[in-house]
């Protein structure tokens, strides 16, 4: 629970200094970007220190290129 209100705190932080300034400057779409992937950064920052098992960018990748690998393991072999 603590490590949670730490991330908040940090990500609060973070948007506190950076949010002004492109308000600022008037960066409409980056202010937007800026917070979706903050949003996202901290959603999975909690998640990973609530130990909820996400699945790995690798499985992902393996489950893509599995079928093309058997094919040419089936023709070269």
């Amino acid at each position: 629970m603590l490590t949670v209100i730490g991330i908040l705190i940090v990500s609060t932080w973070i948007a506190f200094i950076e949010v002004p300034a492109l308000k600022r400057k008037h960066q409409i779409k980056e202010l937007w970007i800026f917070s979706i992937l903050l949003l996202l950064g901290t959603a999975l920052s909690i998640a990973e220190s609530s130990h909820v098992k996400m699945p790995s960018p690798l499985d992902w990748i393996m489950k893509l290129y599995m079928p093309i690998s058997e094919l040419l393991n089936g023709v070269l072999i």
